[in-house]
Parts: C-alpha cells; structure tokens; sequence
C-alpha cells in the first residue's frame, strides 16, 4: 500500500494528463461539447474530491508532524483549494467549451498547477520527512478508501473555507484529544 504522499502524487499526476487532454481538445478547430465534458467532468469533480479528502486527511496530519512552517503551508494550500473550488464552480456554471468556459478552466488550472507544485516542495516534502511510515500509510488507507467511495462530489461539503479558520479548528480539535494525564498526546490517527 503506497503511503499518502504517494496517492497525493499519482493524482497530481492524472490533473496533469486530464489538462493534457484538455489542451488536444481545444487545439482542434471545433471540439465537442460531450467530448469535453468526458474530461471535464470527471476533473472537475476529482479536484473538488481531492481537495476535501486533503482538508480532511491530510492536512490536519500535516499541522502536528510538520516541521517547516506546516501552519503556513496549510494556510497556503486552504487558499489555493478555493481558488481551484472557484474555478470548477465558474465551469461548471456556463457553457461548456464557451470562451467563459474556457477561461474558468484556465483560472482552475493555474491555480491547481501552484498549489500541486508548492505542495510538492513543501507539505508533502515536510510530511515525508517527519512522519513515521507506519502513519503515512494508514493516512494511505484511508485517503484511497475514501477518494474511492467518492468519484463525485454529491454529498460533499465543497465549498470554501477560511483559511485561518479551519487551522484554528484542527489545532483546536487536536488540543482535545491530547492525553494529558500521561502527556503523550493522542495516538488518534497512528
């Protein structure tokens, strides 16, 4: 089983082929809408996923085993899934393969290309670093059980979130569930 930064990276990779595609598409004179939405569709709805998952699994790992600023990178990286959020929303509310649609598209992308690239240099980085294997494999487990029960986002909270906010909330629930008794801290996720 391939840890978390693993499944993160293999889905930074498909973002890039889907865009890949994407890129043919537009290249030809007329593309059609249907052939559009097959790629888009399932993009759209697994950049939203991918982000939740992260916020949700991820992220909140990050901020107590990170090293190298993990309050920053999370704040960094909440900003960038709304921008992402903002752009599969804006596609998603016009004609698909208009110029509008387009452009929504290409906002989506350029901020998932930033977001993928710092992630990559920095939180998963940092994650690989000074997490034990042990956790970042059953974050692993986790992570694919979950992105494999949700191909789409029906059910799912995507909209945006504050930043500072939802630190607050992690290091907030984290504070909680620390064992103070013997003052190990919670082994909750391990």
């Amino acid at each position: 089983m391939a840890d978390i930064t693993r499944l993160i990276l293999a889905d930074h990779e498909w973002f890039r082929e889907q865009f890949a595609k994407l890129d043919y598409l537009q290249a030809r004179a007329h593309p059609r809408p249907e052939d559009l939405q097959r790629v888009w569709g399932p993009l759209g709805d697994k950049l939203d996923v991918h982000a939740y998952a992260e916020e949700a699994i991820f992220y909140p790992q990050l901020l107590t085993r990170g090293h190298d600023d993990p309050e920053g990178e999370t704040l960094d990286a909440i900003g960038d899934h709304n921008d992402i959020r903002d752009g599969v929303r804006d596609a998603n509310d016009v004609e698909i393969g208009s110029d509008e649609w387009w452009a929504a598209v290409g906002r989506a992308r350029k901020a998932n290309d930033e977001h993928m690239g710092e992630e990559e240099r920095e939180g998963l980085s940092d994650f690989r670093k000074h997490a034990p294997a042990g956790l970042r494999e059953a974050l692993g487990r986790q992570y694919d059980a979950f992105m494999t029960s949700h191909p789409t986002t029906r059910g799912l909270d995507i909209s945006d979130r504050d930043p500072q906010a939802y630190v607050d909330g992690v290091e907030a629930d984290s504070a909680q569930t620390k064992d103070t008794s013997l003052g190990i801290g919670s082994l909750k996720g391990q």
